[in-house]
């Protein structure tokens, strides 16, 4: 991986327990077909203050173009979410899987020992999403892949289990993680227990977190804190919880 970048660093806002990750401080590369923007260090951006989040290896938060995408390439060891924000994509791999994921669903793949696939933005708008790479417990597992939609109705008392290693959520990965998410109306207040580190993506609207606004596109990496409170602002919020 090269060392140096020309991209700018990757800025932090402290407080107590509390790291602020402002949208205009990611990692970015613009190819035309695929516009990213990087959490951690991933291709040719690198800041060796930003590798990794717990067990969180990779977010990318992908806008592609129609009629584009990621040609077939390989993965090992890795259990790769992708959330879809906007638009759709299709995926397709060696193991005999396809599916188009939605807007607001979520598809899950556990490259395990090897697994070749690809994936497409086939609408005809832009599709964007959130790629999350997080390190397996246990390695070289079978290939899998699995999508599901979920409901798209705001929540009201909790954000609800999407992903999880443990067999309680919808989709299952090979990862001691939980992935929650889901859309809260304007002028919430919604309390979210943590069960470890959590990462936190703002997908839209915006929301206050302990006194700091966080807009669409924004991030929070919170530790040693035993409830997050959010209060969402006069457009509401789509919000992302990964717990590792």
């Amino acid at each position: 991986m090269a060392r140096k970048s020309c991209f700018e660093v990757t800025k932090s806002y402290f407080i107590p327990m509390i790291n602020i990750i402002r949208y205009k401080d990611l990692g970015n590369a613009d190819y035309g077909w695929l516009n990213a923007h990087y959490h951690f260090s991933f291709s040719h951006y690198y800041n060796p203050e930003r590798m990794s989040f717990g067990k969180i290896r990779v977010i990318n938060d992908d806008i592609i173009q129609p009629k584009s995408g990621f040609p077939t390439h390989a993965h090992d060891n890795m259990e790769i979410i992708t959330y879809v924000r906007q638009g759709a994509i299709t995926h397709e791999d060696n193991q005999g899987n396809k599916g188009r994921t939605a807007a607001g669903d979520i598809q899950v793949m556990s490259a395990g020992h090897g697994i070749t696939h690809s994936e497409y933005n086939l609408e005809d708008t832009e599709t964007r999403l959130y790629q999350i790479w997080i390190e397996p417990r246990e390695l070289n597992v079978d290939p899998a892949w699995a999508a599901h939609e979920f409901p798209k109705g705001p929540v009201t008392d909790a954000l609800p289990l999407l992903v999880s290693g443990d067999g309680t959520a919808p989709l299952h990965i090979h990862a001691d993680a939980r992935i929650f998410g889901g859309v809260i109306d304007a002028d919430q207040k919604l309390t979210h227990k943590t069960a470890g580190s959590t990462y936190i993506l703002v997908s839209s609207g915006q929301v206050d977190l302990n006194g700091q606004t966080l807009r669409m596109g924004d991030a929070a990496e919170i530790t040693d804190e035993s409830e997050i409170i959010f209060q969402t602002l006069d457009q509401g919020a789509e919000i992302l919880l990964i717990e590792t």
